[in-house]
């Protein structure tokens, strides 16, 4: 294999703004809001942070740590990256960086059909496409009639169709730029952006005094949100889900942080990145995420319109409320676009970051060119999203096995390499290499020992509590178990596992192919 040379970050902004817009997405904006709403409230604050603090933090650091020196080596994913870390005593570990391919992919194949949405609909918002719709049944039968091309208010998914394939290739002409020319260039311009579109919204959503009811404050709206339901606490499944959301948003066990941190130099600093962009993120989480959309929908629907909207799902909340809120506002079909276009910005540095792992595995593996890998990626991705634009409820389905379960899994994976095969103290002193910051010794212990125990404990409290209902898709209801799905969908959710199954076992066939005849590095 010719030797190459690699592509790297041309500045620290860079890495830090790159890595936010990887974890600034669709989820701090859409997901979390109406996750934690759903979820216990304040109370669903406790899992999270515990989450945060000890799971997706010291991941972070992990991921930073373990690419930073599997890049020594040339390698840009997570096989690669677990190979270089384990070296000759544990060769078979690198199997275990398939999700760190799959799982990364699983998630670009619906993500990047739900940014077509927000798309579409900051289009609509300028147009006035939306605007004479006054409820939000209505609003979700011009959804329903805009992503199945039938209906009041649209004839032919044309439309739909046209902004998936924009959206599409607005993601892989970035990425065909590469890390430095593509996907840096995008976040230093996009980040800033998104920031102050932010918070101009918050702003807005803050001074818009009881404009329905005086009894519907901001106050009493903030507290729809973090107004604690305690018992919610006793179900695996809300811990799986605070754990899968701080997964999702910081962008921890997908294995892009693991790949952008191979592109660093070998002595770069990873805890001040690693760090800031994980604060970047929870700021744009906590306090913008939470502080719009939810809040808005209360001002103008008050508590019975705003928890029907929490409880139809995150995009229910995303696509069948927001709208409304801006059309009882003035000017709010600037305020629409501006939404939803932020919604799009952010997705979309998200998107173009998950791309990365795979392509960096053709890269470093097989010696593809960049167009290449773009080509053969794009055609996986391409043939495969057709499955979340037709399926029926396959969106959620693989919304929850790649995000919420395929996360947290790879995670344990990754907390697992790092601690036996670097071990406790040659992982701190890898940590700290080239750093000036030191972190507290109390996080040790958390980064060798709480980190696994706790991911290990969630999944299999899951399992024990939730998760052997939704394998064998049932739930409970009136005290029985009755379907999860309706039998329309059955066929459909089938096929999303199956595939999940066959992206998996591919992948381990490229994995094999790859280092069939590779000596091992020295670790």
């Amino acid at each position: 294999m010719s030797k190459r040379v690699r592509d790297a970050w041309r500045s620290r902004i860079g890495v830090v703004l790159a890595a936010a817009g990887c974890a600034v997405g669709l989820g701090n904006f859409l997901r979390f809001p109406g996750v934690a709403a759903r979820n216990g409230g304040g109370a669903f604050m406790i899992p999270y942070f515990i989450a945060f603090l000890f799971l997706a933090l010291p991941l972070c650091w992990m991921e930073w740590t373990m690419g930073r020196y599997g890049g020594r080596f040339g390698h840009g994913s997570a096989p690669g990256v677990f190979d270089a870390v384990c070296g000759r005593r544990r060769p078979w570990l690198k199997y275990f960086g398939v999700l760190g391919i799959t799982g990364a992919l699983g998630i670009f194949f619906y993500y990047v059909y739900i940014e077509s949405w927000t798309l579409a609909y900051s289009v609509f918002a300028l147009t006035g496409r939306y605007a004479a719709i006054e409820t939000p049944d209505r609003m979700g039968a011009f959804l329903g009639s805009f992503l199945s091309g039938s209906g009041d208010y649209f004839q032919s998914r044309r439309a739909a169709y046209g902004f998936f394939l924009v959206t599409f290739a607005a993601n892989f002409w970035v990425v065909y730029h590469g890390i430095s020319r593509g996907i840096e260039r995008f976040c230093k311009i996009a980040m800033p952006l998104l920031f102050i579109t932010a918070v101009v919204l918050m702003v807005r959503v803050f001074t818009l005094g009881t404009p329905v009811n005086p009894a519907w404050t901001l106050d009493r709206a903030l507290g729809f949100l973090w107004n604690p339901d305690f018992t919610a606490l006793k179900s695996g499944r809300v811990w799986l889900e605070a754990a899968g959301q701080v997964f999702f948003s910081t962008s921890v066990g997908i294995g892009v942080l693991l790949t952008y941190a191979t592109y660093l130099k070998a002595h770069d600093d990873v805890l001040l990145p690693a760090s800031s962009a994980s604060f970047l993120n929870e700021f744009c989480e906590v306090v913008l995420g939470a502080s719009i959309v939810v809040p808005a929908a209360f001002l103008f629907f008050g508590p019975h319109g705003t928890a029907q909207a929490v409880e139809g799902g995150t995009f229910g909340l995303a696509f069948r409320t927001t709208p409304l809120i801006f059309n009882h506002m003035a000017g709010g079909a600037w305020i629409g676009f501006a939404w939803f276009a932020l919604l799009f910005t952010a997705g979309v540095t998200s998107s173009v970051s998950i791309l990365q792992p795979s392509i960096a595995f053709l890269e470093e593996e097989f010696g593809f060119n960049r167009k290449r890998c773009v080509t053969v990626i794009g055609l996986v991705c391409f043939a495969v999203a057709h499955l979340a634009i037709f399926g029926d409820g396959v969106v959620d389905e693989m919304d929850f096995w790649f995000s919420s379960f395929g996360l947290p899994m790879f995670g344990l994976f990754e907390a697992l390499v790092f601690v036996f095969c670097f071990g406790p103290e040659r992982g701190w002193r890898e940590l700290h290499a080239g750093s000036s910051l030191r972190l507290p010794t109390f996080f040790k212990p958390i980064v060798t020992y709480v980190t696994p125990l706790f991911l290990f404990t969630i999944l299999a409290g899951w399992l024990a509590t939730d998760g052997w209902q939704t394998i064998i898709m049932k739930k409970w209801a009136d005290g029985r178990l009755v379907p999860l799905y309706t039998e329309s969908q059955i066929p459909w959710v089938i096929a999303t596992r199956l595939l999940y199954l066959a992206l998996i076992a591919l992948a381990c066939l490229f994995i094999r192919r790859a280092w069939k005849n590779r000596p091992a590095p020295n670790a």
